[in-house]
């Protein structure tokens, strides 16, 4: 019986020849946004046989929506020119198909990457004014951000819509919005973050309200024969925050937009978060709100195995899985885990030649 995990998966005119997704990883080496070499090898490798879909590091709508200076960017003709350079590179020579995964950082940009320590950018260091629904910092010794103003929603807001329409140009065959980790459109979902005395927020429908009028914004800029879909974080681990119940709400109302699946994730909104870590963390997560909307779904968190990965896949819990830290060990992840299965997966014609059909390693 052929392994589920390497069976075709088609959303709207898009066709995955299997449902292994390489997740999008930030990699902070980029220069005011723009691709580089880096960009290239990184992404090169996994196009060879990493997963039927890759999807690109959150790529920022605007210079202030960055993590950090080093983040990659949309949002510029240079952004636009040095990504398109990688992505025709990855599709001439590659096997996988490409996404791109859209984002703004709201109140958790202006700071510096992982590697220098992570911590707010001081003024010196070319800090700039983070944006989020309310005045609140992400935690102590954060910066405070400015409260996005009604203009400002509509800016912000324009800017994914310009950014999608980069993306097209660029060639991405699917989309993601990045609605999850604590980052803008999460920041409004979440009662600890939004704090708003509008429309925006308040009830749970309120603070929906913006992340649903951006996704349809970019859902209509969006070819109709491309696939778009959302990363949401579906529980803060906070007590007081956001909720795996309102994450099925949410998804069904993104679904009545067009969206045409959910990537599952969890928290990264507040440090006090308590996070349960194990295999497969977040599979039930996945497993619920495709139970309860019908949506195609992606599984994430700590999946290293194609045993792993065939159960989560076969057992129904989720369409496909999502894998960072295994395909970064291992850019051949996905060859791994096929033979293993006793599947077959596709292979770049310049490394036929070690196809299990002619080497046995």
């Amino acid at each position: 019986m052929t392994a589920k995990l390497f069976t075709p998966i088609t959303l709207r005119g898009l066709t995955l020849s299997n449902r292994v997704v390489v997740s999008p990883m930030c990699q902070y080496a980029s220069i005011d946004g723009s691709a580089n070499d880096w960009h290239l090898m990184h992404l090169g490798q996994f196009a060879m046989g990493a997963g039927g879909l890759v999807i690109t590091e959150a790529t920022h709508v605007s210079a202030v929506g960055r993590i950090s200076k080093n983040c990659l960017g949309l949002y510029s003709d240079e952004n636009e020119a040095s990504l398109k350079k990688v992505i025709d590179f990855c599709k001439r020579y590659g096997v996988a198909k490409f996404g791109i995964q859209l984002a703004h950082a709201g109140r958790k940009g202006s700071v510096h990457r992982p590697s220098d320590g992570s911590k707010p950018l001081a003024a010196e260091e070319g800090a700039w004014t983070t944006l989020a629904p309310c005045a609140l910092p992400y935690g102590p010794g954060w910066h405070t951000p400015a409260a996005i103003t009604r203009a400002g929603l509509a800016e912000v807001k324009q800017q994914f819509v310009e950014s999608a329409k980069r993306a097209v140009r660029v060639g991405f065959e699917l989309g993601e919005l990045h609605i999850g980790h604590g980052y803008l459109l999460h920041q409004f979902l979440s009662p600890l973050s939004n704090q708003r005395d509008d429309e925006y927020g308040g009830s749970s429908a309120n603070r929906m309200r913006y992340p649903l009028e951006v996704f349809d914004a970019v859902r209509a800029a969006w070819p109709t024969d491309k696939p778009m879909g959302v990363r949401v974080s579906a529980t803060d681990w906070v007590d007081g925050g956001w909720t795996p119940e309102e994450t099925v709400v949410f998804a069904q109302e993104l679904k009545n937009l067009g969206c045409d699946f959910l990537d599952v994730t969890t928290g990264g909104l507040d440090p006090r978060q308590k996070i349960t870590l194990a295999p497969g963390y977040n599979v039930p997560f996945a497993e619920q709100v495709k139970r309860e909307t019908g949506m195609a779904v992606m599984a994430v968190g700590m999946i290293s195995s194609g045993i792993q990965a065939e159960d989560i896949v076969s057992s129904g819990k989720a369409d496909m899985v999502a894998i960072a830290r295994a395909v970064m060990d291992n850019p051949h992840w996905a060859w791994q885990a096929a033979r293993e299965l006793g599947a077959e997966t596709a292979y770049a014609g310049q490394y036929q030649r070690c196809h299990p059909s002619v080497w046995k390693p």
